[in-house]
């Protein structure tokens, strides 16, 4: 596999480990290393790619400013630590790129905010704002109010959600540990390193040991399951060490060890077929004749071309598209419940904000989040 390829990407999602932002035992920040990211992340940005950051890090930092030296803390040390620790955490990524001139944005989410039909709306529209407006992302779990979450230490998770979310082509996890082996090589024993996996098996993740990691809380086990997550949805995986300066550049070069994951499918693949196998059963919006045009021409569904809704359905529902003859359309993530779009059913989208009392988006459905019924093909859905 030519790795040269590997980093052409159009939009990559970064998770970085508590280990390497931080000193061991001190919970001092390594300001070099993090100087090394922003000068990777600018060259990625100069060739047209979006980066997001996923950063743990905010508990250790936490811990060593509040002079708490114990490697076991009780759930509401670790939560009090974070509280300190993102604020510091947000306060170095803006220094470092800010003195080249780019804006950090912070995002603190969990697992339930990635799950939940209207938090992931709410995430996933922020972030292609911030990316629009050239913002970078630097999302961590919000550990001050997880519970099970932050025992678990699933920023690996949450980095395949994020890598998910955001449609990325390449998700890279960043730890003390080099990719994937079939034996920890820590404790000594006999181990192969495996630079690439095509498919994640039950072999494969029966090489997956526990987090060995006095810092960071998560192992091989939570980067395999994070890899499934992102693989499934279209995104290609990277496992590597990042303790060396300058990581992002050097996994351009054919030599660095590291594992890569193979994409099931592209990440538009992957997203219209989960658009198709969660439809809202009995949820529908009919359109005009103008409106089936656009849909067909790539553009996005506007108020109005809605003739009506069908069915109940709430703001980030997969709903089916059709013409007012009943013939399936498509399908599609709808940016309003079934009771909003009758009120601005044909309404412009300049008139939204005066029907409804809110700014909300433009469009009834983005053309990002529309499948037409001929990819619908292979997918579970139902008929109307």
């Amino acid at each position: 596999m030519d790795r040269g390829s590997l980093l052409n990407k159009e939009r990559i999602v970064v998770k970085i480990g508590s280990s390497l932002l931080t000193e061991g035992g001190s919970g001092q920040l390594r300001w070099d290393w993090l100087r090394d990211l922003v000068v990777d992340v600018i060259e990625l940005k100069k060739v047209g790619c979006d980066v997001l950051l996923v950063s743990s890090g905010a508990v250790a930092l936490g811990q060593g400013h509040l002079g708490i030296r114990r490697s076991v803390l009780k759930l509401e040390e670790k939560q009090a630590s974070a509280a300190v620790g993102q604020i510091l955490l947000a306060n170095a990524y803006t220094e470092v790129f800010g003195s080249h001139h780019l804006t950090v944005a912070q995002l603190l989410l969990t697992l339930g905010d990635t799950e939940g039909r209207r938090q992931y709306l709410n995430a996933r529209n922020t972030m292609e704002t911030l990316l629009r407006l050239g913002a970078i992302p630097l999302i961590n779990e919000n550990d001050t109010v997880a519970t099970q979450e932050i025992r678990f230490g699933d920023n690996d998770r949450l980095a395949a959600r994020v890598a998910e979310m955001a449609n990325a082509d390449l998700l890279i996890l960043l730890s003390d540990i080099d990719g994937l082996y079939t034996n920890d090589p820590r404790l000594g024993a006999s181990s192969e390193h495996i630079p690439f996996v095509n498919k994640i098996s039950e072999e494969i993740e029966s090489m997956a040991g526990p987090s060995r990691s006095n810092i960071g809380s998560g192992g091989m086990k939570t980067k395999i399951e994070a890899a499934k997550i992102a693989t499934a949805a279209g995104c290609s995986v990277i496992i590597a060490s990042g303790r060396s300066g300058r990581i992002l550049s050097e996994l351009e070069d054919s030599s660095l060890r590291c594992t890569w994951f193979a994409a099931q499918q592209s990440p538009v693949a992957a997203r219209k077929r989960w658009i198709g196998n969660n439809l809202r059963s009995g949820g529908c919006l009919v359109l005009d004749g103008g409106a089936q045009k656009a849909l067909l021409a790539g553009k996005s569904l506007l108020p109005a071309g809605v003739l009506r809704a069908e069915g109940r359905f709430d703001r980030g529902d997969a709903v089916a598209l059709v013409s007012e003859s009943g013939e399936r359309v498509g399908a599609g993530i709808c940016a309003y419940s079934s009771a909003d779009i009758e009120r601005i059913r044909g309404h412009k989208t300049s008139e939204i904000a005066s029907i409804l009392g809110y700014v909300g988006r433009e469009e009834v459905v983005h053309r990002k989040d529309l499948v037409l019924q001929n990819e619908l093909v292979g997918t579970n859905h139902g008929e109307r």
